[in-house]
């Protein structure tokens, strides 16, 4: 088989650690939220309005704890426990699309889907982020590629045109 004819997609949790914290308090939802590291040293997760801000991954909280203040930013300590938790539960889901999963991190994997293009990969995707989100709560964009690295770039290019 060609790498022209695999179907392979990339399944992304959005901005994860702040999914899962807004999954168990709804009222989070477009609220600006940061996670910290461990020890609260800097600022491992952001959720799009942080982002906005101009807030950037890794960087120390001492340096932006008075931004943080002066926005409103809810600030969470990491819970690696939550977060395994919630990975485990939509990586069962996604299994259940196809029989090819490779886990690549916490928040993401790669499906292949070779052979289900007769079920019209869009709607499939479709699909997979919906069952996600009703079982789960979480958002996720999947980005479909004949490789692992176009996936990878179609998923980027997704969470930049998605709403969710």
């Amino acid at each position: 088989m060609t790498a022209v004819n695999r179907s392979i997609a990339l399944i992304d949790c959005n901005n994860f650690y702040v999914s899962c914290e807004r999954v168990f308090n709804p009222a989070l939802k477009r609220k600006p939220i940061i996670v910290l590291s461990n020890n609260d040293g800097c600022v491992i997760a952001r959720s799009q309005e942080v982002k906005d801000l101009g807030i950037k991954m890794g960087v120390p909280w001492f340096k932006v704890q008075n931004l943080a203040m002066h926005h409103k930013i809810i600030v969470f300590s990491s819970n690696y426990t939550l977060y395994a938790d919630m990975s485990n539960r939509v990586m069962k889901i996604i299994s259940k699309f196809a029989p090819n999963q490779e886990v690549y991190s916490i928040d993401e994997c790669f499906l292949d889907l070779t052979g289900f293009k007769h079920l019209g990969l869009t709607d499939y995707g479709q699909r997979i982020r919906s069952t996600i989100n009703r079982l789960v709560g979480l958002p996720v964009c999947i980005g479909v590629g004949a490789s692992k690295t176009l996936a990878k770039l179609a998923n980027h290019i997704a969470k930049k045109c998605s709403v969710f």
